[in-house]
């Protein structure tokens, strides 16, 4: 596995079934990925690709979601159509949304957003634990 590296891409258009479809893409992108890390890849695709649809991608439109992976991390990207930043948010504990964000920063090494000419990415990376016996 050492220097190869996997660079996949789909788009999903915005509807109710885009998020879990979105999930099912990526875990077939993660063969070589430890189950634990690759619940928290998921959990952090669900949550991005949650908010592309519910925030980000226009009526009739869709998101691109990549996946890029080689021998040391995971590097997702979830692309949309609006420029507006997303935030962190600080919800109370009644509040049932607003934590998407705060799951990815927990769960991800690192996080961040991007501008495109005509939207915005929001990414995350995961670094691979060499644990298992030296696989990834």
């Amino acid at each position: 596995m050492i220097g190869t590296v996997n660079v996949a891409s789909q788009k999903f258009e915005r509807t109710t079934e885009a998020v879990p479809a979105a999930r099912v893409f990526a875990q077939k992108s993660l063969e070589v990925v430890s189950v634990e890390q690759r619940d928290d890849i998921l959990v952090c695709v669900s949550e991005l690709a949650t908010n592309a649809v519910q925030h980000g991608v226009p009526q009739g439109g869709n998101f691109l979601l990549k996946v890029d992976t080689d021998a040391h991390r995971v590097r997702i990207e979830c692309h949309d159509a609006k420029r507006q930043r997303p935030r962190l948010r600080k919800p109370d504990s009644n509040d049932t949304h607003g934590r998407g964000l705060l799951l990815v920063e927990a769960l991800a090494s690192r996080w961040g957003v991007g501008t495109r000419p005509f939207g915005k990415f929001v990414w995350f990376e995961l670094d691979l634990d060499r644990q298992e016996g030296g696989e990834c």
